[in-house]
């Protein structure tokens, strides 16, 4: 039987591959950098070859790793997914952080479906900002806003995202309300700070002129937005997939305008080896439909939770 290297140094050389990076692959392994680059270099010494190419603090793979990733890291993967159906029921415990009004209009309707589906997975919410800047520092998964994702990061978007103008329904059926875009020169806006080119956006990819508000008043969260909206604070410029569970407030205009600001999954490339985010991946991309958003948890359904 032909003898293989030390498992350890093929995951090893698998994460560092990766992350591109000693320091970060020594943090998903709970290794020092030392270690792991003893590691690299066990299967280094094997292979009789370089693996990386070492530029002060840069990596990147010789031809030889480059062939040697292609072949071993899917036999890798396959082996954590072995020993994950193999080890039989477990908790399993998810840290994810997600905007709160996301978080309150979209994901919390579905959470009793999810632990119905998977009651061993625990799932512990954190609401800060910047969540993608903390992955592998306390959070393995972030459903944040942005227009695009640094692609060192594995992401994918979150359904589909468009612009709508909205008011209080008080408002939007007064005989005050904007019933035309130049309208809303004599009104204040309400945008997100994550937002910052919503209001322009949606009126050049209408082709018309950039109206000045009255006022600009950014808010660093979706739902005071909301609140500020629905007591005539001003008129909102917000995604339409948040608005469709908030009976105060109301369209003004039929027009929605795709947005350049999407929703992400966003997780470090090695994550995608753990049972814990796979499983919440697979499920949120099966139940959630940003286009059709599910209606307020009931009573029942959050006791089931």
């Amino acid at each position: 039987m032909l003898r293989l290297p030390p498992l350890g140094a093929i995951e090893a050389f698998v994460t560092v591959a990766r992350m591109g990076s000693i320091k970060n692959a020594a943090e998903v392994l709970a290794l020092s950098p030392s270690a792991l680059s003893r590691r690299v270099q066990t299967l280094e010494n094997r292979m009789g070859e370089a693996l990386f190419e070492r530029k002060h603090q840069a990596l990147s793979l010789t031809i030889a790793g480059e062939r040697l990733l292609e072949a071993v890291a899917p036999l890798i993967d396959d082996l954590g997914r072995i020993f994950d159906s193999m080890s039989g029921p477990h908790e399993l415990r998810l840290r994810v952080g997600v905007l709160p009004l996301f978080a309150s209009h979209v994901l919390m309707p579905q959470l009793p479906r999810l632990r119905n589906l998977h009651p061993e997975l625990h799932l512990d919410l954190d609401t800060a900002p910047l969540p993608v800047s903390r992955l592998g520092e306390g959070l393995d998964v972030a459903l944040t806003l942005a227009q695009d994702i640094d692609p060192r990061f594995y992401s994918r978007r979150i359904g589909h995202n468009r612009i709508a103008v909205v008011a209080s329904k008080a408002m939007a059926n007064s005989s005050n309300a904007p019933r035309t875009p130049d309208d809303l020169r004599g009104h204040t806006f309400l945008v997100h700070r994550d937002m910052p080119n919503a209001v322009n956006h949606w009126f050049e990819a209408q082709g018309l002129p950039v109206i000045r508000p009255v006022e600009t008043i950014q808010f660093d969260s979706g739902q005071l937005i909301l609140d500020a909206a629905a007591t005539d604070m001003g008129i909102a410029f917000m995604l339409d997939t948040l608005l469709a569970n908030d009976p105060r407030l109301q369209p003004i205009f039929d027009v929605k305008i795709d947005s350049p600001y999407e929703y992400w999954f966003v997780c470090k490339q090695a994550a995608l080896s753990s049972k814990a985010v796979r499983m919440f991946h697979n499920w949120l991309f099966d139940e959630i439909d940003l286009a059709n958003p599910a209606p307020p948890a009931t009573q029942a359904a959050s006791r089931a939770f």
